[in-house]
């Protein structure tokens, strides 16, 4: 095991630099900011977002800073088959062996793909309880972290790792807007509205890049994972889903379009939303109405729905690219007497987003009567700067 382990930390021996790697600063910062709290800090998202190449960032930070000893940092990827016969309690203890390391001295654990492992959840309070430990874990499955969670109450903390946002993809794609220049945001903003927020992807635009990638994620962390054989079925329905982001759907639609049960049809949905391919948005209401009502659908990243659908209708992406900016404020849209408004936060945000159109005029008189804290009506990225402190 000694040899794995130490080809996961090369930071151990002399002479190791970390390949060129972009930043996410806000991701970083925030992950920087929580090493001296005791939670476990748990990286979910789409599978391929970065978050291993996060927390090979903050390893990186780390030492650099000199915040630890590199010997005092350990990575480990759970999926890796030669650790498949190995407790994750089992890995550690030949970790701290080789470094001479008591259970009394704290060092930082960042375990990669952490759902992997047979009942993961009870080792890992197993290590919080047990050890003198930061530890920041990562996972592809919401649906395992939903079904597991409780042995981990008030032990962890959830960070959703989202696609590169506008101003990501700029950066990510050596792209400078100055302001002689900014009549073509909006010709880059269309451009990373076709591309997604992807980060593989923005930096090598390889083709099937997007689609291998969704369909490793219905083969792996749906049809596997969940035993569903009905492979080219699950195929159809995300083809559906995608076609229909940004819409609010019904079930028993869904199903009959499929000719698969009402059952089937939710199951499949859920799913689709455990492996974060899909955002599922209520409507506001009181909670009985809420429940009953249709949700709306948001793919998770742009890129892959522009490959499935093609690149079109720049209102409906627009508009999905402002859920996925506001997610974390958990949006709700309005709908009242066959008029809909995009969303309303947690905080009272009220936001339509019309990319260089107008509302109709029941839209504005809705809009107008609208209980809000703050009102925006977002015509493009020239607007995208209202978002910024709009939350505060």
């Amino acid at each position: 095991m000694e040899q794995i382990l130490y080809r996961y930390n090369p930071w151990w021996e002399p002479g190791w630099q970390l390949e060129s790697l972009h930043q996410r600063a806000g991701y970083l910062e925030a992950m920087e900011a929580s090493l001296d709290s005791r939670d476990i800090v748990m990286l979910t998202g789409l599978r391929r977002i970065g978050k291993t190449t996060l927390m090979h960032l903050l390893i990186d930070r780390m030492i650099k800073k000199g915040l630890a000893e590199p010997r005092r940092i350990f990575y480990v990827s759970l999926d890796d088959y030669l650790l498949a016969k190995s407790s994750l309690p089992e890995i550690i203890e030949a970790y701290r062996k080789i470094h001479g390391l008591s259970h009394r001295e704290k060092v930082y654990l960042f375990l990669d793909e952490v759902t992997y492992l047979p009942g993961y959840e009870q080792q890992l309070k197993n290590v919080y309880d047990s050890q003198r430990a930061k530890v920041f874990a990562s996972s592809s499955s919401a649906s395992l972290l939903k079904s597991k969670k409780s042995h981990l109450v008030g032990r962890h903390r959830l960070v959703e790792v989202m696609p590169l946002d506008f101003g990501e993809y700029l950066k990510f794609s050596n792209l400078t807007i100055s302001k002689a220049d900014r009549h073509l945001t909006e010709k880059h903003f269309e451009q990373y509205l076709a591309t997604g927020g992807i980060p593989e992807y923005v930096l090598r635009r390889e083709p099937a890049y997007l689609r291998e990638l969704a369909d490793d994620i219905i083969h792996k962390d749906i049809a596997a994972l969940h035993g569903i054989k009905a492979l080219q079925q699950l195929k159809d329905f995300f083809l559906l889903l995608m076609e229909r982001s940004g819409k609010a759907f019904s079930i028993n639609k869904l199903a009959n379009i499929l000719s698969v049960s009402p059952d089937t049809a939710g199951r499949y949905l859920e799913l689709f939303a455990d492996s974060y391919l899909i955002h599922l948005v209520p409507r506001q209401g009181k909670t009985n109405a809420r429940l009953l009502a249709p949700k709306k659908i948001y793919a998770a990243d742009l890129g892959i729905r522009s490959q499935f659908t093609g690149f079109r209708d720049l209102g409906s992406l627009f508009e999905n690219y402002i859920y996925l900016k506001i997610k974390h404020l958990g949006p709700r849209y309005v709908y009242q007497d066959g008029i809909e408004l995009d969303f309303v936060t947690d905080k009272g945000l009220l936001i339509e987003a019309k990319y260089n159109s107008a509302m109709t005029a029941r839209q504005q008189e809705l809009f107008r009567l609208t209980t809000a804290r703050k009102k925006l009506v977002l015509n493009g990225p020239h607007d995208l700067k209202l978002l910024e402190t709009a939350d505060k």
